[in-house]
């Protein structure tokens, strides 16, 4: 008797071809799930460490020193009768050949 004869050989083939390839829970849907929840868990990481970074930076703001330091780098703000000087080394300047 040969096989492609048996119909119990063909059914469980049609089935299995059916179960990986048609049906609404198939191999490459289960894949395609796997691959996004990896992704997810990923960018989940990434945002614990941003928040982290930003809790550190709000903690460093709340004192009145670090909000003074972050005014005068970032805003380059003064005191009265205070003058500022901003020393720019060459390789930090933009020009068009390092852009």
């Amino acid at each position: 008797m040969k096989w492609y004869k048996n119909i119990y050989i063909i059914i469980l083939i049609i089935f299995g071809v059916w179960m990986i390839f048609f049906d609404t829970n198939s191999l490459l849907s289960h894949y395609d799930v796997n691959q996004d929840k990896n992704k997810l868990e990923d960018d989940k990481e990434y945002y614990k460490n941003e928040i982290a970074k930003d809790k550190k930076a709000i903690k460093k703001l709340s004192d009145e020193d670090g909000l003074e330091t972050f005014a005068r780098e970032k805003y380059y703000m003064k005191k009265e009768n205070e003058d500022i000087y901003i020393i720019e080394y060459e390789d930090s300047l933009k020009t068009k050949n390092n852009e």
